[in-house]
Formats: structure tokens, C-alpha cells, sequence
């Protein structure tokens, strides 16, 4: 883990702060700084994207070297850079966006690399602006925690400060790239898992607010999607937006799925340039078909919100059929099924960039597909571009579990909440589809699966996340197969503790000489040559076993059946390692929840 310097003039501001501000009120003069520098950083990535990606696609440009055709090789020269930008530069992994956060927050105490302060930046702006078909605001939020994190650690604050300041940078960054700060503290609560404390609540609104002013200052009142509802929610077409959060919680599923099974096909790939090269070949074929699938494809999505399908055909092969609303119907389908490919791909061939900004855009798509399909049916009449805006947090919330920041995102970008209700339902609909299928979010299932994830729960989170290993008891005194019990008298003598493992000659674990059970005999000499540690031993019975490789609950629940105060631990195949002692266990798990509460 790098550290940060500490320099004269450094040493003497923090002796001048810790007897001058205390540490609550510093916490929250630091939550203003990181918003701002977090909202700075959204705006500029933002910028960055959006002229790298004019300077790109310029037309003058591309009809002299050949137009279209330069969609096929865009993506491999963005994530060729991409991978250059960080073995030369960076010479490390960068991480996985939100996951890394994540497990920044449950493994490493808040600690970000300070690298993560520009490296996801620039390393995404290169895979987007080159066609790679993942969403900025990822590396965003990786940016601003980062910030947050470093900046914590750069004043000397407690880990618990640290990772407030890190939760700080993360809710500033999606304020700032939405300008919308309630979305961004929910996006903080709802994915990074926090506890809104009154302790955390100040600081990350303030953060917010100061992230959403800065870029208001710097990009005026236009938001990402600039749009605001004219046709009002009519109650009775609450059936529709039940069967819109049907079939968002399916193509969440759908998304779910396919991003999981191509990343772990790139994962058997070991050579990085055979990644780069096929990553790079299907992703341009993929965007020469359907453009669409092109960056983050919020030009296309800001089309369909104002009933215009005209960027779904520019420099489309299809642009001749742009009249037939089926052919239409058709290609935002084919759309909806080939995303998530192409998000993997960018991602699993080396491409930076997060599946935030697919998952609105897939679900934007699939809101105007379902209410463009049933207009046509003459089932109904239904607002496309509002359905375009439910079906954005409906997705949302499907892949990423996040309901309320789904819904108050959608709800800030459009300027009002006449769409609240419908919001609301479609994404409660889409959760409920997903969750049998997924129980884990897009961020979280990996972190879950090894045990690294911390949760609301903080009971959950204590045991998730305490150590056996560094639980484990090793000084007892070893007795060996056939020793005599005058050996374990001179054990007894040399020993603090009252048990006693009995193990083979092969360090297999036989069973166990306590103290209290041989008090009768041992002091009585005439014995000492008479019997053996076999004679004394008791077999421990698979209660009073716990395997290395269990996890805290299974112990705990042993704990809870047994009245034993030592658990014995061994592998699979019974070599002795040592025991877990009830009250280590128990003390480890009150310290463990102390330190996961704020107040």
C-alpha cells in the first residue's frame, strides 16, 4: 500500500488542525473540497469525451480515408491505447470501477490508489471516444472516490472518515455528471452500501450539492438528457408500465447473463494482445452494423426521447429502411440483445469503462421499443419518449439493485416527477423479476461470492468479513500417538493452557486431553508410565470441528448448538492447525460491528 509523505510544513498544519478544528467539522470543510474537485473531474471527463470524439468522427476527416468503414477500426485503436496508456504510464491494473470501490471500502479501509485520481479518466475517455460501448460514469465514480480517498488519507483522518470522504468523492462525481445530487447520494446509499447516519448525511448532501453547483457553473442547466415531460401519467395506463418493468427486470436478466459469460470467455484468454484483437475485430464489426451500439449511444437515446429515430440509421446500412416502422421495431431489438456483447467485449478485452451509462441506454431503448411495439399494435396509445424514461430506471434498478437512485435520477434530469408513480412501479416490477434470477447486483455478485462484500447488515458484514485465519489459536502443547501421560505431565507443567491436542505421526488430528477430566490421576506417579495419551483423550465429534475452509457463519452456528468453548480446526483431510476460542470469536465480532458503525 503507497503512503503519503508527510513534509514539515504538512506535520505542522495537522498539529494546528487537531488543536484547532475538530475532527467532525474538518470531515465536513473536506466534503466541500472533494465535491468540487469531483465535480471538476465529471466535467472535464465529459468534455474530454465529447471532442476527442468530434476531433474522431469528423466528417471532412472520414470521408476522405473512407467514411463508415473507419467504424471497424476505431474500437481497436481506443482499447490498444487504453492498454498502452496503463502498462506505460499507470504500469498497474486500474481496478474495476465500482467493485474496486467497493472493495476498497470493505477490505482496505477506504484506500484508493492515488493513481485512480486521473488514470480511470483518461483511460476511459480513450475506450469511449474510440466506440467502446461502456458508460463514463463508472470511472467517474472511481475518480471522485479516489479524490475523496486520498484526501482523507493526505490529513491523517481515521479510516471511518476516510471512507466517508471516499463515499463523498463518489456521490459528487454522479451529481456532477447527471447534475443531480439527490441521485447522487442515493447512488452512494443503494450501491456503495452506506448507512445514512447523520454523520455521513451532511457531508455527502454537501459534497453533492457542491459537485452539481460546479458543473452548473461550468455547462449551464443542460443535463445529459436534456428533456422535460409534456404528456402527464394517466392511471390507467398502469398495466402498460407493469408489463415494461416485466420486460426490463428480463433484459436485465438477459444483460446480467451475457455481460458475466463473455467477460469469463476473454478470462481464458491469457495472451493480452490476442484480447486486444478480438475484442477490437467484433466490437467494430458490431458498431459498422449498428452504430448505436457507438460510445455510450446517448446521442441516439437523446433521439429516441424526442420521438426521433433518425440517429438509430445515421450511418446505418439500414438507413434505407428508415421509414418502415417494423424494420425499425427490428433493429432496436437486435439493439437490445447485442449491447450487452458489446459492453463485455470492450470490457473483457481491456477496454475501461463501467455498465452505469449501458444500462440507461439499454433501458431507454427497450422503454421506446415496448411502447412503440404496442402503439403499432393498436393496443394503445402511449408516449414513447415517456416509456423511453421509465424504462431507463427500470433497467437501472434490475442490473444494478438500486430502485430509489433509478427512479430519482430520471425523475432530476427530466426537471419534475410527474412520472414519480410510474417510476416507482416499473422499477418495483423490474426489481422483484430480477431477483430470483440475480440476487446480487452487477457490482456486487463477484465481491459476494468471496466473501469481500459489506453490507447494510452489519451482522452480515461482521461475519462476511472477519478472518478465521487471524483468529486461530496455535499455542497448545502437541501430544503425540502413544506418548505416556508422564509426557503429558511435563506438557501440563510448560503449558498455559487446559487442552491438549493429540496428534499422529503425520500431524493428523486424533483428538483432545483436557485438563479437568485427568485432575484425579495426575498426581499420582504409579501412573504416569501406566497409561497413555490414548487412554485420556476424548474423540472430538464433527460439532466440535470447524474446517479452514468454513466460512464465520458456519462457525458461529457450531458456537450457537454447542456448549464447547474451543472449536477444533483442521482441513478436509484432518490435519491439525489450531482452535477458535469461543470468547476470541465473539470479542473479534463485537470489535468487527464497532468499527462498521458511524455513530
Amino acid at each position: 500500500m503507497e503512503k503519503l509523505k508527510l513534509s514539515s510544513m504538512h506535520k505542522a498544519f495537522l498539529k494546528w488542525r487537531l488543536r484547532n478544528i475538530p475532527e467532525r467539522k474538518f470531515v465536513i470543510i473536506l466534503s466541500v473540497v472533494v465535491g468540487l474537485l469531483s465535480g471538476l473531474a465529471a466535467v472535464l471527463l465529459k468534455n474530454l469525451v465529447h471532442y476527442t470524439y468530434i476531433i474522431i468522427t469528423d466528417s471532412s476527416w472520414n470521408n476522405f480515408v473512407g467514411g463508415n468503414f473507419l467504424m471497424l477500426i476505431y474500437p481497436l485503436i481506443g482499447i490498444g491505447l487504453t492498454i498502452l496508456f496503463l502498462k506505460v504510464f499507470v504500469k498497474g491494473n486500474i481496478g474495476h470501477g465500482i467493485p474496486n470501490i467497493l472493495y476498497a471500502i470493505s477490505r482496505k479501509k477506504g484506500r484508493i490508489p492515488i493513481h485512480n485520481t486521473y488514470s480511470s479518466l483518461i483511460a476511459s475517455t480513450l475506450t469511449v471516444s474510440f466506440g467502446g460501448s461502456v458508460g463514463l460514469e463508472a470511472p467517474i465514480a472511481t475518480t471522485g472516490s479516489a479524490i475523496g480517498s486520498n484526501i482523507g488519507r493526505f490529513f491523517r483522518l481515521n479510516s471511518k472518515n476516510v471512507i466517508l470522504l471516499l463515499g463523498c468523492g463518489a456521490a459528487g462525481a454522479i451529481s456532477g455528471i447527471f447534475k443531480a445530487p439527490i441521485a447522487g447520494i442515493l447512488f452512494v446509499l443503494e450501491v456503495l452500501m452506506f448507512d445514512l447516519t447523520m454523520t455521513a448525511a451532511i457531508p455527502l448532501l454537501i459534497s453533492s450539492i457542491s459537485a452539481s453547483v460546479i458543473a452548473f457553473f461550468f455547462m449551464g442547466n443542460d443535463v445529459q438528457f436534456a428533456f422535460h415531460v409534456k404528456e402527464y401519467f394517466d392511471i390507467s395506463q398502469i398495466p402498460y408500465f407493469v408489463v415494461l418493468g416485466l420486460f426490463c427486470g428480463f433484459v436485465s436478466v438477459y444483460f446480467l447473463r451475457v455481460i458475466n459469460r463473455v467477460e469469463k470467455m476473454f478470462s481464458h484468454v491469457k495472451k493480452q494482445f490476442i484480447k486486444i484483437v478480438i475484442g477490437g475485430i467484433v466490437l467494430g464489426v458490431l458498431i459498422f452494423i449498428f452504430p448505436p451500439l457507438f460510445g455510450e449511444g446517448y446521442g441516439a437515446l437523446n433521439g429516441l426521447l424526442h420521438g426521433n429515430t433518425d440517429p438509430l440509421f445515421r450511418n446505418s446500412i439500414f438507413s434505407s429502411f428508415q421509414s418502415n416502422t417494423w424494420v425499425c421495431l427490428v433493429l432496436l431489438f437486435a439493439v437490445i440483445l447485442l449491447k450487452g456483447i458489446a459492453t463485455s467485449v470492450t470490457t473483457g478485452s481491456g477496454g475501461v469503462g463501467g455498465t452505469f451509462g449501458p444500462s440507461l441506454f439499454l433501458g431507454g431503448i427497450s422503454g421506446f421499443f415496448v411502447a412503440s411495439l404496442i402503439n403499432e399494435l393498436g393496443i394503445a396509445e402511449l408516449s414513447t419518449s415517456n416509456f423511453a424514461l421509465v424504462g431507463m430506471a427500470s433497467v437501472m434498478t434490475g442490473v444494478m439493485h438500486a430502485p430509489l437512485m433509478s427512479t430519482f435520477l430520471i425523475a432530476e434530469i427530466t426537471g419534475g416527477y410527474q412520472l414519480f408513480a410510474p417510476l416507482l412501479i416499473a422499477s418495483a416490477v423490474s426489481y422483484m423479476t430480477v431477483y430470483p434470477f440475480e440476487r446480487h447486483s452487477i457490482y456486487t455478485k463477484k465481491l459476494a461470492k468471496h466473501g469481500d462484500l459489506l453490507t447494510h447488515d452489519k451482522d452480515q458484514s461482521a461475519l462476511r468479513l472477519m478472518n478465521m485465519n487471524r483468529l486461530i489459536e496455535t499455542n497448545f502443547m502437541v501430544m503425540r500417538d502413544g506418548d505416556k501421560m508422564r509426557d503429558l505431565i511435563h506438557a501440563i507443567e510448560n503449558s498455559s493452557r487446559n487442552i491438549f491436542p493429540v496428534l499422529d505421526k503425520d500431524d493428523k488430528f486424533l483428538g483432545v486431553v483436557v485438563l479437568d477430566d485427568i485432575r484425579g490421576i495426575m498426581f499420582h506417579p504409579e501412573y504416569y508410565d501406566t497409561y497413555t495419551v490414548n487412554d485420556l483423550m476424548h474423540k472430538m465429534s464433527d460439532s466440535d470441528r470447524v474446517y479452514i475452509t468454513d466460512s464465520m457463519y458456519d462457525v458461529v452456528k457450531k458456537y450457537r448448538l454447542s456448549d464447547k468453548y474451543n472449536l477444533v480446526v483442521t482441513d478436509k483431510e484432518n490435519y491439525y492447525i489450531g482452535f477458535l476460542s469461543r470468547a476470541n470469536v465473539f470479542s473479534a465480532y463485537r470489535n468487527f460491528v464497532f468499527e462498521l458503525s458511524d455513530e
